[in-house]
């Protein structure tokens, strides 16, 4: 079951995105570019690329920009260039708690047990 509860995970602190890491580390298909103009992407170091499928690259479904340990502490690469879908991808929205589901990691926010 996914649910939230009144205090959105955004606003928590034991919601963290680097203790998490799982929406960098779940489909090779994501992140795609969308809005991004050359420029842009032009920033994101070549090594993370992957121009011909116009996303990051990946192995194994893990964004090569992720470092450390998905469920654990992670942190991006290029996080001050990061793509937009990556900027725009909140803790608790439906895309992280898939993310985290495919992980096995929690998807509930509780009050009283931490989360991240």
């Amino acid at each position: 079951m996914i649910d939230i509860d009144e205090n959105p995970p955004a606003e928590r602190p034991d919601w963290s995105c680097q203790a998490c890491g799982a929406c960098c580390a779940t489909s090779a298909e994501w992140p795609r570019f969308s809005l991004e103009s050359e420029e842009e992407i032009a920033r994101i170091p070549a090594a993370h690329v992957d121009d011909a499928a116009g996303r990051m690259r990946s192995v194994d479904d893990r964004c090569t920009a992720l470092a450390g340990v998905v469920g654990t502490f992670t942190a991006c690469a290029v996080y001050a260039v990061r793509p937009l879908v990556c900027r725009e991808c909140q803790p608790g929205d439906p895309e992280c708690l898939i993310a985290r589901a495919r992980w096995g990691l929690p998807t509930v926010v509780d009050s009283e047990s931490p989360i991240g």
